[in-house]
């Protein structure tokens, strides 16, 4: 699948970004941070006419994105938010990133001030699978959500459905609607914070706002 696939409306989002666009408003002004290929903001554009931007750390990322029309800096979600100004956006997107970030309590919140709304999708380290792997095996898992051996993976700061909760009360984020995805890609609207929703969801999926 291509990103003209995408605006043709030929091709498939991924499932998280999929249940991320429906949860976007047509004609909005979206920023999405850690924007990859430019998949999401190619569909946003094709399918909602949003005034979308991207931000994305890996210049081939970004030189893709641009080559396709979409309008994507270069830029890291650790240190370059603080330069927009707060209510620029009316959704700021962070899309399987979060994990990979340095901070990110401070990722989250600088989100949810640049946007009237944040929308974040993660890994669950708290899915059965991944209990079991440490269980049974003691090793660290690879899922299809966590798809690298502990010593190539990006990802630094692996949370539970129940911990990112947590972090979200602690810093004054209030969440608006929590999404789960099972690992065949079926999405539910469980209780983000219940004991078999952060058994049962191998991704995440909330719609944040400022407390």
């Amino acid at each position: 699948m291509t990103l003209e696939d995408i605006k043709n409306g030929k091709g498939a989002l991924r499932a998280d970004l999929q249940v991320i666009a429906d949860l976007v408003a047509p004609g909005s002004r979206v920023l999405d941070v850690g924007c990859g290929d430019g998949a999401l903001l190619a569909y946003l554009d094709a399918q909602k006419r949003v005034d979308g931007r991207g931000v994305e750390i890996s210049q081939t990322g970004v030189n893709s994105c641009v080559a396709h029309g979409l309008s994507v800096i270069q830029g890291d979600a650790d240190t370059d938010l603080k330069d927009y100004p707060s209510d620029a956006f009316d959704y700021v997107i962070l899309s399987q990133t979060l994990q990979a970030t340095h901070n990110p309590k401070r990722v989250v919140s600088e989100m949810v001030r640049i946007g009237r709304r944040a929308i974040v999708s993660f890994p669950n380290f708290g899915f059965w699978r991944v209990r079991l792997n440490l269980l049974f095996w003691g090793r660290m898992p690879v899922t299809e959500a966590l798809g690298y051996t502990w010593y190539e993976t990006p990802n630094i700061h692996l949370c539970t459905l129940k911990d990112f909760v947590a972090m979200c009360r602690e810093v004054g984020v209030a969440i608006e609607k929590g999404i789960t995805l099972a690992h065949t890609g079926h999405a539910g609207d469980i209780h983000p914070a219940g004991l078999f929703t952060n058994w049962l969801a191998e991704q995440g999926v909330y719609l944040l706002k400022r407390d």
